[in-house]
């Protein structure tokens, strides 16, 4: 579902395996309490691993960058599969310039 490692002011949280409603909420709230006790300066969401999502997952990612953005720190998505970039751009995600 979800690994988070801290490494110097850079937290990365390592998304797997499908994203939907139920699951969503779940990793919010592991992500967003590391977040707030670590405080990073970057919170990087590795999309390497997730193989579906659904609308929700751009509410995970639009949640977490107002966390960020709330705590003085920056969010990076990165890895993302074709068919979830898709889903993200047409979102219009990529015009907060999060995406690598």
């Amino acid at each position: 579902m979800v690994e988070i490692e801290n490494n110097e002011n850079v937290m990365t949280a390592v998304l797997s395996g499908d994203i939907d409603h139920h699951r969503c909420a779940v990793i919010r709230k592991k992500i967003d309490a590391r977040a707030d006790s670590e405080r990073p300066k970057v919170l990087v969401l590795d999309f390497s691993r997730v193989q579906f999502m659904d609308s929700s997952g751009v509410g995970l990612v639009m949640g977490r960058y107002r966390q960020m953005s709330l705590l003085g720190g920056r969010l990076k998505v990165i890895n993302v599969p074709e068919n979830i970039d898709k889903v993200f751009r047409l979102s219009g995600l990529e015009r907060l310039g999060v995406m690598e």
